[in-house]
């Protein structure tokens, strides 16, 4: 391992970018049914006349009382980055975590990017809020200095606090407020980091400052929105995706009881934008969904309601064999290495459309008031929700406000926004705020779903074991799209292959095709998009593959990635894969685990998976059992993690390694969709089931390697390699391959 090294700084340009120093004080636009949350959120006040605060920048104020208060810009989806990233500030500011207050800032320029996907939040901040925080400690000692009389050198800052050291006086933040106002911002270069070595909060277990209010009820997420005179509504969208609305009976469910309104929305169309639907707005939710129940609507069903997942199983197995009508990888000559091969493997893998089903139900409060709406949105990118409705309702974006909600998960389903421009276009007919909630049955037939897929795969060995030959035909899904006036399919999230994806340029005969499928199902992000799957399918085809060789499977995975250190190319985002830190993670989920040193009887047996996700390398071993009636028990899964130099908050990131373990497992078990005439069949828990108690590893042992590279985030790179390597463990319990997900769908019985 190597030793952690400082953050690098970022230019002074870069700073100026991502803090926006001329930044004005939050300004929270938030109204809550609870007076006592309602006074927690307020930003301190002058303590009197002629107090000033300290506001360095538009993520820092200390007021004369001593409260720092932080803002986090990015949403808070469960990840922890509410809580991680004020982390950040507050260590280089030399505060006490007590005397902290984090407030949710509202979407606004001075903060720059304010989405939350991709695990991007952390490495696309962590160093600029080092410089944050830094900054603005500087300027706290610069102000005791000079109130002193002395030398800066022999100011320091620790506990709230700046010291000198010779006299042992002391000057609260508070105290030093107005004094630092007046302090000029220091070039960045001339801001001296903390030694990590000093760290007193990063790399500790720190609770999300959140946790409190969530385990008491209060009304943090967007669903929990209440604004004076709001009204309430639900809308109905045609069964089948982009279909539209011929006639309803809406004078009859006018007359209902509650109901304020009944409203056609034409929608667009972008599948991933309005949908065409009756809007049915009333006094409360409930009289809302009891009138939608006596809501009848004749469709236009569209060409989409001839889809089906059966026939789309029936195109990708005729495909078997064919050439794809994409080539994403050409190496070598891989028939001519084929036909020479000792040994030659095929299979086919395939795994269904799955949905987001996120706990809260997908919701927006929207109102529209001289000329501005203003939104109250659990989003993850709250820019998009901005641009979107701003596009579809012909409002200028400065005139669209999107307040930041706690979100009840995410997963990626709120990188979308279809739920904000629904309530946008509600609430622009309707002279009242509204707030749109929908249904559990809404959520799973109206989500933008995890794409489905097939992969014809061929492997050949030579003599010696070795894999000489690979060639995959991924059969994916697209929707129909016209751009400058021409038709095409375009590729949904997770859809759409890297040529350069694992183990893509490490064969020298290796050809990679695809052929997308139309379909009229809506795509979007799902939790570490594509890796989600890739992952299973060719970590497991390369455990065939050495099983077929009769080679160890964490050595054959080590001697397919080589020797070299870094693998060249565009690799994930432009990133080279670095080949150093993946046979590490390796090497060491290995010794963690005891691999090669235990003997099982049938029934028992280990797997181990690697994957390079979202700038994370990591490996996992599962541990199984499998009963003779086919009972699957994950007894332990170990994992290893190499994300960079520092561990922000380990509690959060034991959270979210823990957390992509169990949803991964949850989501190999369990997790598919059924697509009848165009329709989502599942509607609810009862038919599409989530992982229980009952079913979770029995443990997870989670080890960090901290190596001199960038920080980088943690919401999905663990996800991954969990299917493939329980998958691999079944195998070598029981001799059986699961080709097919869900889990369900394989018979695990034995004798």
């Amino acid at each position: 391992m190597k030793p952690i090294s400082k953050p690098k700084k970022p230019g002074r340009r870069e700073f100026l970018r991502n803090t926006a120093l001329a930044g004005g004080g939050l300004i929270l636009g938030c109204y809550w049914d609870s007076a006592a949350l309602a006074a927690t959120a307020v930003v301190d006040a002058p303590a009197g006349p002629g107090a000033t605060a300290f506001e360095p920048n538009a993520f820092i104020r200390i007021s004369p009382e001593g409260v720092v208060t932080l803002v986090s810009k990015q949403p808070e989806i469960g990840q922890g980055i509410k809580t991680s990233l004020p982390m950040v500030i507050a260590e280089q500011l030399e505060v006490d975590w007590r005397d902290v207050v984090i407030v949710q800032g509202d979407l606004h320029t001075r903060y720059g990017s304010q989405s939350a996907g991709g695990s991007r939040s952390t490495p696309t901040n962590y160093e600029p809020f080092h410089l944050l925080g830094a900054t603005a400690r500087t300027m706290l000692v610069a102000a005791a200095a000079k109130v002193w009389g002395v030398p800066v050198g022999q100011c320091y800052a620790a506990h709230s606090a700046v010291h000198h050291r010779e006299s042992k006086r002391t000057l609260g933040y508070g105290q030093l407020a107005g004094e630092a106002a007046a302090v000029l911002v220091p070039a960045a270069a001339t801001v001296v980091l903390k030694d990590p070595k000093d760290y007193k909060l990063l790399g500790k277990r720190i609770g999300g400052v959140d946790n409190a209010a969530v385990v008491s009820g209060k009304p943090l997420f967007g669903i929990d929105v209440r604004l004076p005179g709001m009204l309430y509504a639900t809308y109905e969208k045609c069964p089948v995706f982009g279909g539209k609305v011929v006639t309803a009976n809406l004078e009859a469910v006018k007359a209902l009881p509650g109901v304020r309104d009944v409203l056609v929305i034409e929608g667009t169309a972008n599948l991933n934008g309005l949908m065409p639907g009756v809007a049915i707005v009333a006094d409360s939710t409930w009289a809302a969904m009891s009138a939608r129940r006596q809501l009848r609507v004749d469709w236009d069903e569209g060409r989409a309601a001839s889809h089906s997942w059966d026939g789309f199983v029936a195109q990708a197995s005729a495909l078997r064999g064919k050439p794809g009508t994409s080539v994403l990888r050409n190496d070598g000559d891989v028939d001519a290495a084929m036909s020479a091969a000792a040994q030659r493997i095929e299979a086919f893998y395939q795994y269904p459309f799955i949905s987001h089903a996120s706990f809260e139900p997908q919701n927006c409060t929207a109102w529209f008031k001289e000329g501005v709406m203003e939104l109250w949105a659990p989003t993850q990118n709250p820019a998009y929700g901005q641009h979107l409705v701003a596009a579809t309702l012909g409002l200028a974006q400065d005139k669209i406000i999107v307040h930041i909600l706690r979100s009840g998960g995410g997963f990626g389903r709120r990188l979308s926004a279809d739920y904000m421009v629904e309530a946008a276009a509600i609430a622009r007919r309707v002279a009242a705020p509204v707030k749109l909630t929908w249904s559990r049955e809404d959520d799973l037939r109206h989500d933008h779903y995890r794409a489905g897929g097939f992969h014809h795969l061929r492997g050949g060995l030579d003599a010696g074991g070795r894999l000489v030959a690979w060639h995959n035909h991924f059969v994916s899904f697209g929707n129909r799209v016209v751009r400058d006036g021409a038709s095409e399919l375009q590729l949904g999230p997770g859809a759409a292959l890297n040529g350069d994806e694992f183990p893509g340029r490490w064969i020298k005969n290796c050809r990679l095709e695809q052929t997308p499928l139309e379909c009229g199902i809506p795509m979007g992000p799902w939790r570490a998009p594509g890796s989600n799957v890739y992952a299973w399918v060719f970590q497991s085809f390369i455990d065939e593959l050495a099983a077929a060789a009769r080679r160890d499977q964490l050595q054959f995975r080590l001697e397919l990635l080589g020797d070299r250190e870094i693998m060249p190319g565009t690799g994930e985002r432009g990133i080279s894969f670095d080949v150093g830190r993946m046979r590490r993670v390796l090497a060491e989920v290995a010794q963690r685990a005891g691999w090669g040193k235990k003997v099982f009887a049938k029934g028992r047996g280990m797997g181990i998976a690697f994957q390079f996700s979202h700038r994370g390398y990591v490996a996992q071993v599962a541990e199984v059992s499998v009963s003779k009636d086919g009972k699957l028990t994950v007894d332990r899964v170990v994992v290893v993690a190499d994300v960079g130099s520092q561990i922000v908050n380990l509690s959060g990131a034991e959270n979210q390694v823990q957390g992509s373990v169990i949803d991964a497992l949850g989501t190999l078990m369990f997790q598919e969709l059924d697509i009848v005439k165009g329709r989502i069949v599942q509607s609810n828990f009862h038919d599409y089931p989530m992982i229980g108690m009952a079913d979770i590893p029995k443990k997870i042992d989670i080890h960090f390697l901290q190596t001199n590279y960038p920080v980088t985030g943690l919401g999905e790179p663990a996800f991954p390699p969990l299917a493939p390597a329980v998958c691999n463990a079944i195998y070598a319990a029981i001799g059986k391959r699961v080709r097919q997900l869900p889990l369900a769908r394989t018979d695990l019985r034995w004798a």
